[in-house]
């Protein structure tokens, strides 16, 4: 079974548990190879570190990805007509939010060292002691109830 946890890594390491279905356990395996996968599309000059820079050039581009998917729905939702225009009574119930971007949390949580970026070794030890902290029972898989004792998912 394909688990899909792509959001993982804006720094709450939860996100990749909560997006799972609450019925999925979560290897441990599973969750390193999403986490891996992650970091690789933050490293974006591929040196195996990841710098503020690099984090918040991500942050902004998967933001945006999304804004623009929001955005789509969005305006489906608001053109009651159907007619692929917004009147202005349409478009007055349209809500606005800009995302924050700040790699702050992420970097003190991942960056032990300090030294200004995160490896991708200090990226999976912070990652991996979230999942061991939630994996009571220490198998390597989180299970729907740990997560819910975790107040990963409700």
């Amino acid at each position: 079974m394909k688990i899909i946890l792509a959001a993982a890594l804006l720094g709450a390491p939860a996100a990749a548990l909560a997006q799972a279905p609450a019925s999925t356990n979560v290897q441990r395996t599973q969750f390193i190879a999403v986490q891996d996968a992650e970091f690789q599309k933050m490293d974006s000059n591929k040196d195996g570190k990841l710098t503020r820079v690099e984090i918040e050039t991500y942050q902004r581009t998967r933001g945006a990805a999304q804004a623009a998917a929001r955005n789509k729905a969005l305006f489906a939702a608001l053109d009651a007509d159907h007619n692929g225009q917004l009147s202005p009574g349409e478009f007055a119930k349209l809500p606005m939010s800009v995302p924050t971007v700040d790699a702050r949390p992420m970097m003190a949580t991942l960056d032990q060292n300090h030294d200004g970026s995160i490896t991708l070794i200090e990226n999976r030890a912070g990652k991996l002691a979230y999942f061991d902290k939630i994996d009571t029972d220490k198998d390597g898989v989180v299970t729907a109830a740990e997560m819910k004792a975790a107040g990963v998912i409700k």
